[in-house]
């Protein structure tokens, strides 16, 4: 089965030494689909927005959350969706007990092929998430072309068989082109921290409506300063 893969922008102001000729920052996704996990370093909905910019648009995608997840980080909002290019109309919702029974349902999920994705949202360090659940998963995705994301919130980032495992901060919106006082596209710092088809970095990150694309800016692309550890989560 075929993947839509989101375009991606250029950076537009490389981060080189000597006048280096640009390269093109890591796509939305991959070659194929696969499992990304995207750590939160708060409990806004950056991390859920940064996701959604990835979903390929026009098709149905199943999104699973935990108990905890839910109440802490907020349920999905409809007009907020749409702003992604995601129809509520076509998307399945599930509020699990457990994080066990999330990550059943996601597997589950991801043997349907007609799905855009399957997005799961997790709060914390259940021992039901270990690394031969996330095999699992990146072994269904590939398996069934779906794209699947991991959204985690209070987490450690401790071994797993994602693809790719970034972290997400929020930014001040971009301005708006016709209104100063109006919000403008999304943005995000972004870290790709761990990667197996490209090498880890930094960015800056906004959303293009229009487009349904993401575009990164060079804030910072060095792959060392990408290795990092996290900066401090912020749950208050």
């Amino acid at each position: 089965m075929s993947v839509t893969l989101l375009p991606i922008r250029r950076v537009s102001e490389p981060f080189s030494k000597g006048g280096a000729a640009p390269r093109l920052v890591p796509p939305p996704l991959a070659k194929s689909a696969q499992l990304a996990e995207v750590f939160a370093q708060s409990r806004d909905m950056g991390a859920t927005g940064f996701t959604l910019a990835q979903v390929p648009p026009g098709r149905p995608i199943v999104w699973v959350l935990d108990r905890m997840a839910a109440q802490q980080a907020g349920w999905p909002y409809g007009p907020g969706l749409r702003g992604f290019g995601v129809d509520p109309d076509r998307l399945v919702l599930v509020c699990a007990r457990r994080a066990a029974d999330v990550l059943w349902s996601m597997e589950e999920a991801l043997a349907c092929r007609s799905l855009g994705a399957v997005i799961g949202e997790i709060w914390g360090m259940p021992k039901a998430l270990d690394f031969t659940v996330t095999k699992r998963l990146a072994i269904r995705a590939e398996r069934s072309g779906v794209p699947c994301f991991l959204i985690r919130y209070a987490a450690e980032e401790t071994l797993s068989a994602a693809r790719r495992r970034w972290r997400v901060t929020t930014l001040a919106s971009a301005p708006h082109p016709f209104d100063p006082r109006a919000p403008g596209a999304p943005r995000w710092r972004t870290t790709l921290f761990r990667a197996r088809d490209t090498r880890p970095g930094a960015w800056e990150a906004s959303y293009e409506r229009q487009a349904h694309r993401l575009d990164f800016s060079a804030a910072v692309s060095d792959p060392v300063l990408a290795e990092e550890p996290a900066r401090q989560q912020v749950w208050g």
